[in-house]
């Protein structure tokens, strides 16, 4: 999934490790090391053969995608490092790297989603080793868990997980009064949630085989104009039962976007009846 060509401009493959210090000796023209510089750029054994040990008990179960990131780390020599590799298995918590190189167990790395752009601090936990003793990846911890960094595919497994549990629980006769109007709402939004989903693949499998995409764009327009008048219905309902007033939170502000759509819904049908 990671070309080279596509997340790394110098022209490596799927993996590929930089040393701040060499960039800088090409640039003066010095000649480089003798030492070995295939693999890995250090001969620190701390950094290039840590130890494998278990990982620690996850506080949420790992999820398996493809999330292609590069990873940016300090060697105990000081010099800077970049690898561009692919997390495996993520949660909010962390993920597991299949990556060449060994930042020091421990230590603190950085993490840059190179679909999203998005960064993230992480700490070096493990390797993780299968029972032949090969080397799974690099465990690590985000310092600060993040239910967004690792992209929206991961966001899609954890809301399937939710809702077959949720399904599973709605099922159950034990769970009992729930509230009609919130049933309502829900079968409402995974209505929508799935015409999305689906006019979205419909997209993209266009988009593959270079096919016309306007009437799929077509669609999710209107599905959205039937959603926003789905939601107007039902807060109308709301406005009627006093269960929306001038108090409720973001009350204000859905009145300024209300009053703004409705200028321009204006303008277009006075436009259509000129005609």
């Amino acid at each position: 999934m990671l070309g080279g060509a596509n997340h790394a401009p110098w022209g490596c493959g799927a993996f590929c490790v930089l040393r701040f210090e060499d960039m800088n000796r090409d640039a003066l023209g010095a000649p480089a090391p003798t030492a070995d510089r295939k693999g890995l750029v250090t001969k620190d054994k701390s950094a290039t053969e840590p130890s494998v040990s278990k990982a620690k008990n996850r506080r949420s179960d790992r999820y398996p995608v493809v999330v292609p990131v590069r990873v940016k780390w300090l060697e105990p020599s000081g010099a800077g490092v970049i690898e561009f590799a692919e997390a495996k298995e993520v949660n909010m918590h962390g993920g597991l790297l299949d990556m060449k190189g060994r930042p020091a167990i421990n230590s603190v790395i950085e993490l840059t989603n190179l679909s999203s752009t998005k960064t993230a601090s992480a700490q070096v936990i493990s390797l993780r080793a299968s029972k032949m003793g090969e080397v799974l990846g690099m465990a690590v911890e985000l310092l600060t868990p993040s239910e967004t960094f690792w992209g929206v595919t991961f966001r899609l497994k954890v809301a399937i997980e939710d809702l077959l549990k949720l399904e599973k629980d709605m099922k159950d006769s034990r769970s009992g009064g729930m509230d009609p109007r919130v049933l309502r709402e829900f079968r409402d939004a995974v209505d929508y949630v799935r015409k999305t989903a689906w006019a979205l693949q419909e997209l993209q499998e266009r988009q593959a085989h270079q096919r016309d995409t306007a009437t799929v764009r077509s669609l999710l327009t209107d599905e959205r104009v039937r959603r926003a008048t789905q939601l107007s219905k039902a807060l109308a309902s709301d406005l009627d039962s006093h269960d929306v007033t001038d108090g409720t939170a973001g009350a204000a502000e859905l009145f300024r976007a209300i009053e703004g759509l409705n200028q321009r819904l204006a303008g277009l049908f006075k436009i259509q009846e000129s005609r």
